[in-house]
Order: C-alpha cells, then sequence, then structure tokens
C-alpha cells in the first residue's frame, strides 16, 4: 500500500509557505499562519478530516490576509492532489451535513479531476478576530481548483459566523475523508471512464 502523502512549497513575493500531508494520519496538525482564525480551522481539518497536516506560512498580513489565505488554499490543493495520486480504490465522493449550534452546513464532493466550487455563504464584512470571514469561499475555491475536486457548499442554517464557517471547515473535513477512504474493493480507479 503506497503512502499517501505530499510535502509542498510554495513561495512569491507575498508569501512563503511549507505544507506537509498524510492523508492516513491521526488527525495531528502543526499549524502556523499568523491569523490565529484559520489556525483554528485548519488544526479542525486534520482533526475532523484524521488527515496530519503541517502548515507553516508566513505572508503580507500587512497588507490583509487575502494573499496568506488564497496561497495556503492552493497549497493544501495541491497537496491533496500529489497525495492521493491515481487515485486507485478510494471512494471518490464525500458528502456530511454538520451542526454547530444555530449554523447548519452541507458539504459534497467529487475527486473528479474537474474543478469546479459553488457555495451560498454570505460573509461579506464579517470579521472573526483577524480573519475576513468572506476569505472563506476563496479558501476552498483555490483548494478545488488546484486540486481538481467538484466541491459544493451549503448553508442551511445560521447566524454566528464563528459557527457558520467552523461547520463549513469540518463538514468539508469529514466529506473529504469519506472520499479519500479507500473502500475495500480492489484496486480500481472509481469511474467507468478507467480514470479521473
Amino acid at each position: 500500500m503506497s503512502e499517501r502523502r505530499a510535502e509542498v512549497k510554495r513561495t512569491t513575493n507575498e508569501t512563503d509557505i511549507s505544507l506537509l500531508l498524510d492523508l492516513d494520519g491521526h488527525g495531528v496538525a502543526d499549524v502556523a499562519t499568523g491569523i490565529g482564525f484559520l489556525d483554528h480551522m485548519l488544526v479542525l481539518l486534520a482533526y475532523h478530516g484524521s488527515f496530519d497536516l503541517t502548515v507553516k506560512a508566513s505572508g503580507d498580513l500587512d497588507v490583509d490576509g487575502h494573499h496568506t489565505v488564497e496561497d495556503i488554499g492552493l497549497t493544501l490543493g495541491q497537496a491533496l492532489r500529489e497525495a492521493l495520486g491515481d487515485k486507485l480504490g478510494i471512494r471518490r465522493y464525500g458528502s456530511f451535513l454538520l451542526p454547530m449550534d444555530e449554523a447548519l452546513a452541507m458539504v459534497a464532493l467529487d475527486l473528479s479531476g474537474r474543478p469546479f466550487f459553488a457555495h451560498d455563504l454570505q460573509l461579506s464584512g464579517v470579521r472573526i478576530g483577524a480573519f475576513d470571514a468572506d476569505l472563506t469561499p476563496h479558501f476552498f475555491r483555490s483548494l478545488a481548483t488546484q486540486c481538481g475536486m467538484t466541491l459544493h457548499v451549503r448553508l442551511l442554517a445560521g447566524s454566528d459566523p464563528h459557527h457558520i464557517v467552523e461547520a463549513v471547515f469540518k463538514a468539508f473535513a469529514r466529506a473529504l475523508a469519506q472520499a479519500c477512504e479507500r473502500h475495500g474493493r480492489g484496486d480500481d480507479v472509481p469511474s467507468t471512464k478507467g480514470t479521473l
């Protein structure tokens, strides 16, 4: 059984990111992005997805968090794509409906190789600590594009931005864990086309 791990480094004039992902880990995270709430979300992502994740990022936070959040999404998407490799024996699809107090988020995804992202989150102008909440869809769009994932995020209920964003990250983690799971039906690519 091959290791499903990837290590990715991304350096630009705006950010410097090192990321290590192990899809068959135990939910252990070591994260430092300079944005406390984003650190919290990435720790939750690792825990609820049962992935091991290390993220070290520095960015132009004196400007704002946009470049850092975007580039971490891109880097994580690339690491997912690399760690999944040929995608033999995975379930491919995942979905999860997650409540967090008054918030209820649904995430459905397909590790199809075809990037697409749709959402109905309304978080413009909202800040959670030092995190601009409207960067949440931007993070997931960047991740889905770089991974080659079809990703749908729907908010079915919610009023507290912290609960909404946390519910989305946890639901994504659980759906992704489902999709990455080896289903035990052999080593076929989960597509009638024979490739993803």
